[in-house]
């Protein structure tokens, strides 16, 4: 594409005068996609992926597309909800996907599968949403679990805290935002009522413009906040069991959505599970206090469990730092480490010898104790 179509192109893009503009279609993606204009390729968007085919909006209209020309090995190259995607032009039985363009950025996790798979669930994402009900006690783990991931994809993250009318009191509601923020450092945090309407200017004003991603257990209130935001019961609602908040997969399939006012949402099933998936970064950020406490400890490999000079073991005994935060951070780097240790080889060395390495200080701590050989 020459500079001045370029321009041109990019000068359209201030309104939403292309039909795909509504979707997040702009000058950039235009560029990008201008080789596969040239082989008569239409753009499109997915909207929803289904047992090896996929609905697409297109500037005609949604159709349905065939991936057979897109299915890798890889399960991280499939085709994937929020994909830009070149599509077969009118008039082939059945038309076909030829590729997706360069992802801006992709929420990742990990199966449950022994073979330590990676599953994409969303693509060209700006906002993680992540729904947590009030109707339940918070788990601040599976927060932080969260955020690890959505960090990691390059999105930005957004804790939604659902159901706010169920927290009659006003001091108490303030008290558990405080809760979550201490968790979620650089997260914004908002409290919703879908029921009352409560929080949704502040929540569209945040999503509005770009893509966002709904993420949350089942019984998160996620289809009752996605049919809030879309203005219509877009989604269905289940009710939530009275005994432990949980309900059943009201969503069972991923489904990218145009909001009236502005912006694109992607409604995702409950998830039970959430893994990591090379989030190393992510946990990092979740846990940046951490990482930044870390630079002042003595050793630069310190484990942050009994060593001297541990900046961190001192913000916990001055209080600074809350021992669960600590906790947390461990488990996730060591789950981190597992998945990507059963493909690299090099990590799967490194922690070897950090094991060796731990158990020659113990050893010698049970020698000096006994009084033997230091």
């Amino acid at each position: 594409m020459s500079s001045s179509s370029l321009s041109a192109s990019s000068s359209a893009f201030c309104g939403v005068s292309h039909p795909l503009a509504p979707y997040g279609w702009d000058a950039q993606w235009e560029s990008e996609f201008a080789p596969y204009a040239e082989q008569g390729c239409l753009p499109g968007r997915v909207v929803r992926v289904d047992r090896g085919q996929c609905d697409v909006v297109t500037a005609d209209g949604v159709l349905r597309a065939d991936t057979a020309f897109v299915t890798p090995h890889d399960p991280l190259r499939v085709v994937c909800t929020g994909d830009w995607v070149a599509v077969d032009p009118e008039g082939g039985t059945p038309r076909y996907v030829r590729t997706y363009l360069p992802r801006r950025t992709a929420f990742v996790r990990s199966t449950s599968s022994k073979r330590s798979e990676g599953q994409i669930l969303a693509a060209n994402v700006d906002h993680a949403i992540v729904a947590v009900s009030l109707a339940v006690e918070l788990d601040l783990a599976r927060i932080e679990r969260f955020l690890a991931l959505a960090w990691e994809s390059g999105a930005q993250p957004v804790v939604v805290l659902t159901k706010a009318d169920l927290v009659p009191e006003p001091v108490t509601l303030a008290y558990l935002v405080q809760d979550v923020e201490t968790a979620a450092p650089g997260v914004p945090v908002l409290s919703v009522s879908a029921e009352r309407r409560e929080g949704l200017d502040v929540l569209n004003a945040v999503v509005g413009g770009g893509t966002a991603v709904l993420l949350g257990q089942s019984g998160a209130g996620k289809s009752t906040l996605a049919n809030a935001l879309l203005g219509e019961d877009a989604m269905d609602v289940q009710a939530t069991r009275d005994v432990d908040g949980k309900g059943r997969h009201t969503t069972t399939t991923r489904n990218l959505l145009a909001l009236p006012g502005g912006g694109v949402l992607i409604d995702t099933p409950g998830l039970r599970g959430v893994g990591l998936w090379d989030a190393s970064s992510g946990v990092g950020q979740v846990f940046a206090e951490i990482e930044e406490l870390a630079e002042g400890c003595r050793f630069h490999d310190c484990a942050h469990e009994s060593e001297p000079g541990c900046a961190v073991l001192a913000a916990i005994d001055s209080g600074a730092l809350p021992e669960r935060r600590l906790d947390s951070y461990r488990k996730l780097m060591r789950e981190n480490q597992r998945i990507v240790a059963k493909t690299d080889a090099r990590m799967r060395a490194e922690i070897r010898k950090e094991w060796k390495r731990r158990g020659a200080i113990g050893k010698a701590a049970m020698e000096a104790k006994r009084g033997g050989p230091r």
